[in-house]
């Protein structure tokens, strides 16, 4: 059956009707009976998704590039309040009275030890003129870091303001800075060069065990010991504020070593595990599982650090330590708990010290047991720590009875010894590039060379 409808037909075959009719007369009958709206809708859907698609796109890059003027604008605001801080520092060392002390540490200058193995050191000395009056004038005096040289060192100056032991100390790399950490849960910054305490910091909610300073003098990274909370901390000694947590130990960090040439460090934990971080990201970047109570250290470079732990240091190339150790090295039979491993400034040696009271000192190229020291014993919550003079020609190091001693790397033997009332074994710092050491107990002390016991050691110029 055809049907004509204006000049169009519908045709019917069978069953099946196909309509070829136009659908509507004109686009006002089709707006008339289903709307504007909707037409609108079905004929610019496919535009209309692809401008939807194009603004998510646009709004996730607009997000990126806010994110990235975020961080550009923070670190612009961290570099102008650290030229604040300097700023600050300065105006208020200038401002405060100088004392000198006969033997303070004021006398150290620090040497270029690559170069000449030699110290200059002031002192102030009067002197008669020709009128008989007497005039007060600083002489220079060359040293160098002898036997005799250190047997003189006596105590120039001390702090006896703590209301508990020193558990951690640190001198800042290229400043005259110091930082110390305290039983009483405090944190103290020092400049070495005119011997005043600079600022105390309470830390009583976490309390403080090991410290260390970065690259910047008034930044420290340090651990809790509260019992609850072993995180480490990023902390500005200016203003007292937090600048990151570092979260990832389960029980109380023992070892904590900073990289001297970049913005990393690592830590070492009773929950025998050593992880390596970064100080600008809150998450560890690696993790190794040991086998005992670690002890870690970065060389001066900072292309190599070492755990100690059952006897054995093990080496491990910081840029593929996923790899393991490159080395390992043995310190005989002395399996007891290792408590601080350290490379000497030119790499060449490290020590290792236990809680037998064994000092190890090993070629750090060969692993070669050089030579070990034996102090007394320590109880197992003190620290048995030593540390190398500037050149690597001595080492120093506390004991369980609380005396300093002093060895010869060369000859092996004792050089000198310096005994005390307390019974603990003091923490133990050389100053970097100076002929000054410090201890710390129940109280800061720094070791200097009494010149009146030179004589003839002493080079005048």
């Amino acid at each position: 059956m055809d049907g004509e409808h204006g000049g169009e037909r519908l045709v019917v075959q069978g069953r099946a009707e196909i309509d070829t009719r136009a659908p509507f007369k004109s686009v006002k009958e089709a707006v008339t009976l289903f709307g504007e709206r909707i037409l609108v809708g079905e004929i610019y859907a496919k535009k209309m998704k692809e401008r939807v698609e194009v603004g998510e796109s646009q709004t996730k890059q607009n997000e990126e590039n806010n994110l990235l003027a975020f961080c550009l604008q923070s670190l612009k605001d961290e570099l102008e309040r650290t030229k604040q801080e300097l700023k600050q520092l300065k105006s208020t060392e200038h401002e405060k009275p100088h004392h000198e002390h006969p033997l303070s540490p004021t006398m150290a200058i620090h040497p270029d030890v690559d170069k000449d193995p030699k110290f200059i050191w002031k002192r102030r000395a009067k002197f008669s003129s020709m009128g008989g009056a007497q005039s007060e004038r600083e002489e220079k005096v060359s040293l160098e870091l002898t036997e005799e040289t250190l047997q003189s060192m006596e105590v120039g100056m001390t702090f006896r303001d703590y209301n508990g032991r020193i558990s951690s100390m640190d001198f800042h790399r290229t400043s005259s800075y110091l930082v110390t950490a305290s039983d009483d849960e405090s944190i103290r910054l020092y400049d070495v060069g005119s011997a005043t305490c600079l600022k105390t910091i309470n830390s009583k909610k976490y309390g403080v065990d090991l410290v260390c300073f970065t690259s910047h003098p008034t930044t420290v990274i340090y651990s809790s010991k509260n019992g609850w909370d072993e995180s480490l901390r990023l902390l500005s000694l200016n203003d007292n504020k937090y600048l990151r947590y570092f979260k990832g130990h389960h029980d109380r960090v023992v070892s904590l070593s900073l990289c001297a040439r970049k913005e990393c460090f690592i830590s070492g934990s009773l929950d025998q595990t050593v992880l390596l971080w970064d100080q600008r990201a809150e998450k560890c970047q690696g993790l190794l599982r040991v086998q005992g109570k670690p002890t870690t250290a970065y060389d001066e470079q900072g292309v190599v650090f070492a755990i100690a732990y059952g006897g054995y240091i093990r080496m491990f190339d910081s840029r593929k330590y996923e790899k393991g150790p490159f080395d390992i090295f043995s310190v005989g039979e002395d399996v007891s708990d290792t408590n601080v491993v350290k490379f000497s400034n030119d790499g060449r040696l490290m020590l290792l010290t236990t809680s037998d009271g064994h000092i190890h000192v090993l070629d750090s190229f060969r692993g070669t047991l050089l030579s070990t020291y034996n102090v007394k014993p320590i109880s197992s919550n003190s620290t048995l720590e030593a540390s190398f003079s500037p050149e690597g020609m001595f080492v120093i190091s506390g004991s369980g009875d609380g005396s300093v001693y002093a060895w010869s790397v060369r000859s092996g033997k004792e050089v000198a010894s310096w005994m005390s009332s307390e019974m603990e074994p003091p923490v133990i710092k050389w100053a970097p590039g100076s002929l000054m050491f410090a201890t710390g107990s129940s109280e800061l002390s720094f070791w200097i060379p009494d010149l009146s016991k030179l004589g003839a050691y002493v080079d005048r110029k």
